[in-house]
């Protein structure tokens, strides 16, 4: 058996789980292989604070460490969750791969508004961006890991005041969008705080395709105009039934994932 220091993201065996916590998929992959396709960018930024929103199962923000390196001091680690399953969850995880993270059950950052602000110099978020009705924005359980409201924008829209707050001057966001979400305006908005924006990984899949989008502070703010003209696409809304379908559609997909990450 193949020991986890030998990897550099978490390994699915080694992930723990329960039903009322979303579990690693297709938008979890993408959102850590986007990290890897920029690991010496990120080596080379040595941040201090990393922080996770919406940790779930503990999949990124324990991938994120490995790929920092246990050898590297001085990063500290934190994660929020609303749901407390995810917290327990994400702490059972981290303990298996031998990292460490600071675990806080609230609702994104509320409450660390003050402590961390301007702090952050990583920040990775994979919102609940599937489009749904609006009264299951914020549902008990596993629904509200994936019920994003209108243009699956909900939560979207209030992480994003969030991240600048708490992002340092060097701070980069990494962001999880769906195309229903309108990347290229969610771009936009954010040009206007004085952010600059890449799409560090494009992927489809057959219910959905998935933008993983870096945001960092820049005097000159730029925008991947020519990647973001391919992302406007009507928006839609499914249901809960359909958006558990998505939650749960990945072990068949998750076969070759595993093989590469095991």
């Amino acid at each position: 058996m193949a020991s986890y220091k030998e990897n550099r993201t978490a390994q699915i065996r080694l992930v723990s789980s329960h039903d009322e916590v979303y579990e690693p998929c297709d938008d979890s992959f993408a959102l850590v292989d986007a990290l890897l396709a920029d690991r010496s960018n990120l080596l080379e930024h040595c941040p201090t604070m990393c922080m996770e929103i919406g940790c779930g199962s503990g999949y990124v923000i324990t991938s994120l460490a490995l790929i920092l390196g246990r050898e590297r001091g001085g990063v500290n680690y934190i994660a929020t969750d609303i749901n407390p399953n995810a917290v327990k969850v994400t702490r059972e995880t981290l303990d298996a791969h031998g990292v460490d993270a600071e675990l806080i059950l609230t609702d994104i950052a509320s409450g660390l508004e003050n402590r961390l602000a301007g702090l952050v110099d990583v920040m990775v978020v994979n919102p609940p961006y599937v489009p749904t009705p609006e009264d299951e924005v914020g549902a008990e359980g596993i629904i509200s890991s994936w019920a994003g409201g209108e243009n699956g924008r909900r939560v979207i829209d209030r992480v994003l005041p969030v991240a600048d707050h708490l992002l340092s001057e060097k701070g980069w966001l990494y962001m999880v969008t769906l195309t229903a979400n309108n990347p290229s305006e969610i771009c936009l908005q954010m040009k206007k705080k004085g952010y600059a924006s890449k799409i560090i990984i494009q992927r489809s899949t057959e219910e959905e395709s998935l933008h993983i989008i870096k945001f960092w502070r820049d005097s000159d703010t730029t925008v991947d105009e020519e990647a973001l003209k391919q992302l406007h696409y009507p928006s839609f809304k499914v249901s809960t039934r359909q958006a558990s379908l998505i939650a749960r559609r990945c072990w068949g997909y998750l076969i070759g994932w595993v093989h590469q990450y095991v």
